[in-house]
């Protein structure tokens, strides 16, 4: 009997380190981070750049949760685009390509989301944004059609979906648990505490 219970202990075992080893995640040459390595918490956001929700938390909730957590130590960020559409992929291939302004690129996306999404030539609008950052055309164009990139982000986007079965933007893993949906900074630091 005692044979018996060391076998199913091992098999428990092997069965939660695999279960374990799943829920590691899986890191992206393409991933942008914000605060410490070491930091204790660690929050992954899939977020859209044409999703409202997600505007609204990065205009509205990202500034104090990056002075207050992520700047003390207390929290990193690890921002990875889930482009729903067309429009949403461009921009994002654009702040891929800026190098370390990529945070600065989300922001002013974000803020002029309304616009862009809403103007009559919406690729227009989004290449518009990329040279008042400072991108020059041949940069944009380049960064429209680097497949490889594109290729990238798919991979990472459809990564999401099977690792944390993400459906919806904005979604954050804090700590490997998947939470959902537009939040106040109130009820988003509860989920880190």
């Amino acid at each position: 009997m005692k044979a018996w219970a060391c076998v199913v202990a091992l098999m428990l075992g092997l069965f939660a380190a695999g279960a374990e080893a799943q829920a590691v995640d899986k890191s992206w040459a393409i991933d942008h981070v914000l605060g410490r390595a070491d930091a204790p918490i660690t929050i992954i956001e899939y977020s859209s750049l044409t999703c409202s929700y997600c505007a609204r938390f990065y205009e509205e909730v990202h500034p104090r949760l990056k002075e207050e957590w992520i700047d003390t130590g207390k929290a990193k960020l690890i921002f990875r685009d889930f482009p729903l559409d067309s429009g949403a992929l461009a921009a994002a291939l654009i702040a891929q390509s800026s190098g370390d302004r990529y945070f600065a690129f989300l922001g002013a996306y974000f803020k002029a989301q309304h616009q862009w999404t809403q103007a009559k030539d919406p690729l227009a609008a989004i290449k518009n944004i990329g040279r008042l950052g400072g991108l020059d055309a041949a940069t944009i164009d380049a960064a429209l059609a680097n497949r490889g990139l594109i290729q990238e982000l798919k991979n990472r986007k459809q990564d999401g979906v099977d690792r944390y079965h993400i459906e919806a933007t904005p979604s954050f893993i804090i700590n490997g648990k998947l939470h959902t949906g537009g939040m106040s900074y109130d009820e988003f630091v509860k989920l880190l505490k």
